[in-house]
């Protein structure tokens, strides 16, 4: 650890050396400094890695949900599936696997190929298009619903499911977030739907973990309550922490301790923290994921232990969608993964159930943490940095062409508006840095 008395100049040159970002202790509090140039990397970097474990995802997204509840599809993918033929999902009507790959493989888009959104990427751009555009810190609902009815096509498929859909169609009808959410109104409430749309804003107030759920709070209460809410400020807290982690921790060790401090979020009376600790213990015990995976199928959607009770709903595909099951498969990942970005995508893409929301939440934490050039060094090639918004979403500028370059520059604009007019902060724009308060609280 380095002594807060080293000049800032000196530390500088050490962090250009290195990681470019840690924390330099004061006598009342702890301070984080932010180099710009290599957080816009990592900006980028979260933009690469969800869109790799996104499409990646997609290949194996619904085919192995269990064999309880309306629909069975026989036992579970394991490691030993890993480039092996992909098997048909829950929705395929004539036993055919998915287009994106025949194989079980990573989904690339090349130097001259176009990323496209999916609904992993595609309401995050849309969230962080509003902040930018409304020049605030957090959206009100009716700005909410507005960016929603302007930039979701209402008839034609809109790439929304469940909550989302029917929180859009809420609307439609002039009702304003949080009520999208009611459960009286939103039966679909716990699905998984918050968490895939809502990680970003912890990557948009860094280190302050309480900015970061006031910008998400009416975001997540768009499409999901009580325990769906909690899971999805799980991940953004989780962000929000990702570049505090302790610089001098393994991989492994900086996964456990980025979840560990989200998980002092989780109600302990609720589903959520029980999944989270069930799973902690197993990956402890040493026993291979897919031992995990098999236990918390059994706990949880064949027994209902812990309160999780959407196997006793009679949901389709057994709520295969559902927030909770996808929570405890996606800490499975994150725990087996160490910290190591295509094992956490590979283990993530065979767990089962919606496989590519999970895994493209953690390919956009683990690709923040790396930065796109240690993403393009792991897997030793060059990646396409054009996306697509409009594969999925429609009425943005240039025809929806983007570039996560500039996705990035307009996330580090939004948090100098930030640092400027809401939170404690301050830009030191000679050593181009950012000096922030941290906050886990």
């Amino acid at each position: 650890m380095l002594p807060s008395s080293y000049p800032i100049g000196f530390l500088l040159i050490l962090c250009l050396l290195s990681s470019c970002q840690f924390k330099q202790k004061t006598e009342d509090e702890s301070i984080l400094l932010i180099q710009k140039e290599q957080y816009h990397d990592q900006l980028e970097g979260f933009w690469l890695g969800q869109s790799i474990a996104n499409w990646t995802g997609l290949v194996t997204e619904m085919d192995k949900i269990g064999n309880i509840g309306d629909i069975k599809t026989g036992a579970f993918y394991t490691r030993a599936d890993w480039g092996q033929p992909d098997q048909a999902n829950i929705w395929s009507e004539d036993g055919e696997p998915s287009n994106l790959s025949a194989t079980i493989d990573f989904v690339f888009a090349d130097t001259n190929e176009v990323w496209g959104s999916d609904d992993d990427t595609d309401i995050e751009y849309l969230y962080q298009h509003l902040l930018h555009q409304y020049q605030t810190c957090a959206l009100s609902g009716e700005q909410i619903q507005q960016g929603w009815l302007k930039h979701i096509k209402k008839e034609e498929e809109n790439f929304l499911w469940v909550s989302n859909q029917a929180a859009f169609d809420l609307m439609q009808d002039g009702i304003l977030p949080p009520e999208t959410s009611a459960p009286e109104r939103n039966p679909h409430y716990a699905m998984i739907d918050a968490q895939l749309t809502t990680e970003i804003f912890g990557l948009l107030a860094p280190g302050q973990v309480d900015h970061a759920l006031a910008m998400a709070y009416l975001p997540i209460r768009t499409s999901a309550r009580q325990e769906a809410a909690e899971i999805a400020e799980f991940y953004v807290i989780m962000h929000a922490l990702a570049p505090t982690i302790p610089d001098h921790l393994s991989s492994e060790e900086q996964n456990l301790w980025l979840a560990r401090n989200a998980r002092k979020h989780l109600s302990e009376a609720g589903y959520p923290a029980k999944m989270y600790d069930y799973v902690l213990i197993k990956y402890q015990s040493g026993i291979p994921w897919e031992q995990t995976r098999d236990s918390v199928y059994q706990r949880y959607q064949v027994e209902g232990q812990d309160g999780y009770d959407i196997s006793a709903q009679e949901l389709y595909c057994n709520g295969c969608f559902a927030a909770g099951i996808n929570f405890a498969a996606g800490m499975i990942s994150w725990f087996y993964g160490k910290g190591d970005l295509k094992e956490t995508i590979k283990t993530g893409v065979l767990m089962g159930w919606d496989a590519d929301n999970p895994t493209a939440t953690w390919g956009g934490l683990l690709g923040f943490i790396y930065g796109k050039k240690r993403i393009e060094q792991a897997f030793d090639r060059r990646f396409s940095n054009q996306f697509n918004i409009h594969r999925t979403r429609q009425n943005f500028p240039k025809n929806g062409l983007d570039n996560f370059s500039d996705m990035a520059g307009k996330g580090m604009t939004i948090i100098e508006h930030c640092l400027n007019t809401n939170y404690p902060g301050s830009i030191d724009r000679q050593n181009n840095l950012w000096r922030i308060p941290i906050s886990l609280d």
